[in-house]
């Protein structure tokens, strides 16, 4: 009986061992956050916030709120002050405009909808148009460097415009979301031998996501800087410099009306709180800045 015990504990194989699970491959790794990212376009919900715009000309500081047919916004604060009466006139007018104006709502759909698109489009891109150099771990953040693939084969303008970018990834690793992402074009990029059009090389972006619900990230910070010309010496430029924050989540697929009336109650209560003294336009501005700015890399 011995040896029979003894065989058949032989013949059992030993127990194994946890071994800690090795790292995903960068390219892998990518390509689920991607698909968590388009996941999330499909299903998404839908948010009021404010955004702070900068420009040349100044900081617009505007209540914004997502509809069906796009988000639609409300300017509150101009260079840290109140509105007057008539640029308050001028926005009342604009959006009573749009408010009657089914066409006009019609053009913003269509418009929301191929941003959303082209954003689709750009994230298909990456684990493919792009190999990625790991470069640590950062505050629950896997850190990438991304270089144009040479193996890769553009086969549209924004293809071609993306496919020559190269910068770095961060991505969160208990989500497998996309926490920020920058890029610079390091050389210029041509249609046509350069007769249909150019994007200037030294052009760049970045862009900060932030977590708002259990599943959903939205954009926290987005800069993007680029030049070129089009046909016919048509200049091209895109400067673009906001940050987003305040989100609360609204009924979906509200109509433009529906999205008015919530806009209108957003504005009210902050209005109430400056014409109170509850908040200056001052400490309302601020606000807007205790959102953490990264140091990005240059």
């Amino acid at each position: 009986m011995a040896l029979i015990l003894t065989g058949i504990m032989a013949a059992v194989p030993a127990p194994c061992i946890a071994q800690p699970a090795a790292p995903e491959g960068p390219t892998q790794l990518v390509r689920e956050v991607v698909y968590n990212e388009l996941q999330d376009h499909d299903r998404h919900n839908y948010w009021r916030y404010w955004v702070e715009h900068h420009a040349p000309d100044g900081i617009r500081v505007e209540e914004e709120v997502e509809t069906a047919s796009g988000p639609i916004a409300r300017l509150i604060l101009a260079n840290g002050h109140r509105l007057d009466a008539q640029t308050e006139q001028q926005e009342m007018t604009r959006l009573r405009q749009l408010e009657n104006s089914p066409a006009e709502q019609a053009s913003r759909r269509r418009a929301f909808e191929d941003d959303e698109k082209q954003v689709k489009r750009i994230l298909v891109l990456l684990p493919d148009a792009f190999v990625f150099q790991d470069a640590g771990e950062e505050s629950g953040c896997r850190h990438f460097r991304y270089a144009p693939n040479p193996n890769y084969s553009a086969h549209t303008v924004e293809a071609r415009v993306f496919h020559q970018l190269s910068g770095d990834l961060w991505i969160d690793i208990r989500m497998k979301r996309m926490k920020r992402l920058e890029g610079r074009l390091n050389d210029n990029v041509e249609f046509g031998m350069g007769l249909l059009g150019r994007v200037n090389k030294g052009g760049w972006f970045r862009m900060v996501r932030t977590q708002v619900s259990a599943n959903e990230w939205k954009t926290e910070r987005l800069e993007v800087h680029m030049s070129g010309r089009a046909l016919m010496f048509k200049t091209l430029a895109r400067d673009e410099n906001e940050v987003r924050g305040g989100f609360e989540a609204v009924p979906a697929s509200m109509s433009v009306k529906q999205g008015m009336q919530v806009l209108q109650q957003s504005v009210t209560e902050r209005e109430a709180a400056l014409a109170q003294g509850r908040i200056s336009p001052a400490a309302l501005v601020m606000q807007r800045r205790e959102t953490p700015r990264q140091a990005f890399r240059q």
